[in-house]
């Protein structure tokens, strides 16, 4: 039922995408600003307490309801299946613009590329060169197809959707509480999606190894991942530079201001090239995700 209910989920958000916005992120942040009311005082204990409050019993009412739909009514339990996949899945939410980007790059418009990459990232673009926004668009590629699509996948298949659901959640949390002026009170939010993304993250990273150049990947990873200043997205960042043999990271202007970053990967610098080759490596992590979990469900039904 897992396996099915992905693909249907897939095909769904390819035909009709969600308007992640609209039913996702608005409900969340009026819902998160209601905590912030309540319970921000700059201080940990009280955004543990927010987080708590915030996540457990929404994803506890999913993990009973998926139980007892299971066990009385398996046609409602997988429409349940379908429709959260669906809901925490967002391959089309960031497909769109790295798809607009790579083509204003062949066409030569880089304006519009530089436009579409500040409104992707939240960052103003206004200065980069086209390798530059390309570099940039395929790293944030890379780390929204984990976000939004591999590890949703993983937690779903532990959890059913009581885990994709769980993921999603920690994940608003993590990047809302987490940015600057939440002090203390956003610490617990970022530890707790940490750990939810500590196991997901590798996988997702040694899946860009088995699909892209493994030798290299490996190699960045091991060398390179812990010089990047976010440690989880270096392992990302890293294994997917050397799958792809392409140069990221490097100092880039950001907002006006010049970010040190360290270079990541081996080989030639990012251009719009490589932009379609991070689409065909995301695609057969896609294909190697779903093959994995036909091999489990096989394995099941045979056992």
């Amino acid at each position: 039922m897992t396996l099915f209910s992905i693909v249907i989920a897939l095909l769904l958000e390819q035909v009709q995408p969600l308007p992640q916005q609209r039913f996702v992120n608005k409900p969340l942040t009026r819902f998160a600003g209601f905590l912030e009311e309540r319970f921000n005082d700059g201080q940990y204990r009280h955004g543990k307490i927010a987080w708590l409050i915030a996540v457990l019993p929404l994803v506890g009412v999913i993990l009973l309801l998926q139980f007892l739909l299971a066990w009385l009514l398996p046609l409602l339990s997988l429409l349940l299946n379908v429709a959260l996949i669906y809901l925490t899945l967002g391959f089309r939410h960031f497909s769109h613009y790295f798809t607009d980007i790579h083509l204003a790059l062949r066409l030569g418009e880089l304006e519009r590329a530089r436009a579409l990459l500040g409104e992707w990232r939240g960052h103003s673009a206004d200065h980069l060169a086209s390798g530059e926004v390309a570099r940039l668009a395929i790293e944030q590629a890379l780390v929204a197809s984990h976000r939004h699509v591999f590890a949703p996948m993983l937690w779903f298949f532990l959890l059913g959707p009581a885990g994709a659901l769980l993921y999603r959640v920690a994940l608003f949390f993590g990047m809302h509480w987490g940015r600057p002026g939440y002090g203390g009170f956003g610490e617990f939010a970022q530890r707790a999606f940490f750990y939810l993304d500590w196991l997901p993250l590798r996988i997702t990273a040694a899946s860009f190894a088995m699909v892209g150049d493994f030798e290299d990947a490996v190699h960045c990873w091991r060398t390179q991942a812990a010089s990047w200043p976010e440690a989880g997205n270096g392992i990302l960042l890293a294994s997917g530079a050397g799958a792809l043999g392409v140069r990221l990271g490097a100092p880039v202007e950001q907002s006006g201001e010049l970010s040190e970053r360290p270079e990541l990967g081996l080989g030639d610098e990012a251009d719009a090239d490589f932009m379609q080759s991070t689409i065909g490596l995301v695609w057969r992590t896609l294909v190697l995700c779903l093959l994995l979990l036909a091999l489990f469900w096989v394995a099941s039904w045979v056992g």
